[in-house]
């Protein structure tokens, strides 16, 4: 068997020292902290993911990718899980929606997971670059206006635009309709937030949307993934399309918030792209800190450690990143050498149209508000005090007050989006002004079914 880390030197975990805990304000403070000192024990070592939850934390580069790249030995299928089975995971934890299995391609291997990657990769694959450059920049367009009128010139980017523009863009992928939308967005938004409920709101709205499709196919992506070849049944559409937005929204969140204040930092070089700023947040800021769940199909010698058979080996991509081993010669890799976005054969399938919505995005910002300036230093900002992300809390900006301009072509960015499905509550319709004064006023719609009025010039 190929050896592709070297463990010689490697102190022995110290038996008698106590899981260090992953989640806290400690530790979401200052994450690099824990990560010097778990490899000080090795390429890996036990923490508490949450209370209560013991899994293998992997800080060495060379041995993520040994094992990222080794599905044979390293399974995905969360239904292996010895302490869950055992009942020894407490049924409220927050490790549960992170690492419970769901029936997607990223809990599942072997023929099952090609036959449902394949669907996401083609379909993925029909998303025109320039169609989705152009839907960004709309998207952005119209969160800046809503926000660079105001009177003070100040602004919080993470709620006002890095939050909100990955949603309407997947929103319009997906061929959602402006009430539909809505509830997309309020349901991922509120899983993210942990808001009682939000499972059955996203679920609802996205069978919806299947049965929709069905009867009103469109250029979208859940349409291709309707009629690809795969053959996926109704439910795994579901779980791929909820798989899609849970990995897709909230790392972009995360990426343009952090690239946008590394670009607008006092120490970020002048005349630097913004492509460079985005790669060194994939580097340094990994926005998925502590993911991938692994489960080794035998016991397995790592260093120092024994990984046992069916116990949860997660994979530290903020550590890996910045591993002193690895950061000797980082200079003489690729750029795209970070393991941000996975390796191997659950490597993130929409890495290219992420890196483009998020530069798109802080491009746009830049664009739009050319004398945005950062009100806090980059340094000083907080941290979201979670395992699971890197993300900051919030990003201040400043910037001269303006009133933006329309769309300048307010037409949809896709056709599949502006079929007539609308619900005639979240958008007007023809005549309504005509309708007699005492009747109620229609309700205002949601975030999606108000960009969508906009991109109709409405």
């Amino acid at each position: 068997m190929q050896q592709p880390f070297e463990t010689a030197g490697t102190p022995a975990g110290c038996p008698a020292h106590g899981n260090v805990p992953l989640y806290g304000s400690e530790f979401g403070s200052d994450p690099e902290r824990t990560y010097t000192q778990l490899r000080e024990r090795g390429p890996s070592a036990p923490v508490d993911i949450a209370p209560g939850v013991e899994v293998e934390l992997v800080t060495s580069y060379d041995a993520s990718l040994y094992i990222l790249q080794n599905p044979s030995l390293f399974l995905r299928d969360s239904r292996r899980w010895n302490a869950l089975n055992e009942g020894r995971v407490p049924e409220d934890s927050p490790a549960l929606p992170m690492m419970g299995y769901r029936p997607n391609a990223l809990f599942s291997d072997g023929a099952a997971h090609a036959r449902l990657r394949q669907a996401v990769t083609d379909s993925l694959a029909t998303v025109d670059q320039s169609r989705l450059v152009r839907l960004t920049q709309q998207s952005a367009h119209y969160l800046i206006s809503r926000f660079s009128s105001e009177t003070l010139g100040q602004a919080e980017l993470m709620a006002a635009y890095a939050q909100p523009l990955p949603l309407l863009v997947f929103g319009d992928l997906f061929g959602c309709p402006p009430e539909l939308g809505d509830r997309v967005i309020v349901g991922i938004s509120g899983i993210f937030q942990g808001t009682p409920g939000a499972d059955e709101i996203l679920a609802g709205a996205l069978a919806e949307l299947i049965a929709l499709k069905r009867r009103q196919p469109g250029e979208d992506l859940t349409t291709r993934l309707m009629v690809h070849s795969a053959r996926l049944s109704d439910e795994e559409v579901l779980h791929q399309l909820v798989t899609l937005l849970s990995g897709g929204t909230a790392p972009l969140t995360a990426s343009i918030g952090t690239s946008a204040a590394l670009y607008l930092s006092d120490d970020w070089p002048t005349g630097m792209p913004v492509e460079d700023a985005v790669v060194k947040t994939l580097w340094n800021y990994a926005p998925i800190a502590n993911y991938a769940a692994h489960y080794p199909t035998q016991d397995i010698e790592l260093g120092d450690r024994t990984l046992r058979a069916g116990d949860p080996v997660l994979i530290s991509f903020a550590a890996a990143n910045t591993d002193p081993k690895l950061t000797e010669h980082r200079e003489q890799l690729s750029s795209k050498a970070h393991l941000a976005f996975g390796a191997g054969p659950h490597a993130c399938p929409a890495k290219d149209p992420a890196f483009m919505i998020a530069t798109t995005a802080v491009e746009s910002l830049l664009n739009r508000l050319p004398d945005v300036e950062i009100r806090v230093p980059f340094k000083d900002l907080a941290w979201v005090a979670t395992p699971w992300s890197r993300s900051l809390v919030t990003v201040p900006i400043r910037y001269t007050p303006r009133t933006m301009p329309p769309a300048a072509n307010p037409r949809p960015a896709a056709s599949s989006s502006a079929q007539p499905e609308q619900s005639p509550a979240a958008v007007p319709q023809p005549g309504s002004a005509s309708r007699p004064a005492h009747a109620a006023p229609r309700p205002k719609g949601g975030l999606f079914s108000r960009f969508r009025a906009w991109m109709n010039g409405e």
